[in-house]
């Protein structure tokens, strides 16, 4: 289970990242942003040289790689260390700006490859690096960052599937004709039919003539 601590952010800038959530579209939690966002840009803190300030960055442009000012650069040249320094956008050595190649020939009676002849320390740098070394350790950090998969933005949580799927529509059941009723019986009943009966005997019509 990670530890969670709180800490203060402005409102507006709570809105900017709601707003910019919403325009994105579903759902997202804001403490998922906000860490995102703080990962982005340590990412791009460290593919910064040491001692590189993006609000105030001077230095000078070697190819691919950044010397911020204050870098030293140093050279070895028949037993002894030459160093020049970067002032602002430019290399200074004794009172003359010059470039990477300028330098690393000035002591050397033959041609020379800057970037395995000169070695690099940076603000912040413990210790002296060979120029080559760091133009490789860039490269593989763009090359990293590049290969490094965008975030995807959270899915949509899922419609009910009462709003997704219509109701079915049932057809009206067909009519069906009722069979014709019998007549109704008639239970009117003949007057005197409920006297007593005084008659006793039983008579064929035929013995009657007899």
């Amino acid at each position: 289970m990670f530890t969670t601590m709180s800490v203060q952010l402005p409102p507006h800038t709570l809105l900017r990242l709601v707003e910019q959530l919403r325009r994105e579209g579903g759902v997202q939690d804001l403490s998922e942003a906000i860490n995102k966002a703080l990962e982005f840009w340590l990412d791009a803190k460290t593919s910064l040289p040491p001692g590189g300030d993006p609000a105030n960055m001077r230095g000078y442009q070697w190819k691919s790689l950044f010397l911020p000012e204050g870098t030293v650069l140093r050279s070895w040249s028949y037993g002894e260390h030459n160093y020049a320094c970067v002032e602002g956008d430019k290399i200074m050595h004794k009172g003359q700006s010059v470039s990477p190649n300028e330098f690393a020939r000035s002591f050397a009676r033959t041609a020379r490859n800057a970037w395995f002849d000169l070695s690099v320390r940076r603000p912040g740098d413990k210790h002296y690096k060979m120029a080559n070394l760091l133009r490789k350790e860039l490269a593989k950090q763009e090359k990293e960052s590049a290969q490094k998969p965008p975030p995807t933005a959270a899915a949509p949580l899922p419609m009910p599937v009462t709003e997704l799927t219509p109701a079915p529509v049932s057809a009206p059941a067909p009519a069906v004709a009722s069979p014709p009723s019998a007549p109704a019986r008639n239970t009117d009943r003949e007057p005197g039919w409920d006297l007593p009966e005084r008659r006793k005997f039983r008579y064929r019509l035929e013995d009657v003539a007899y």
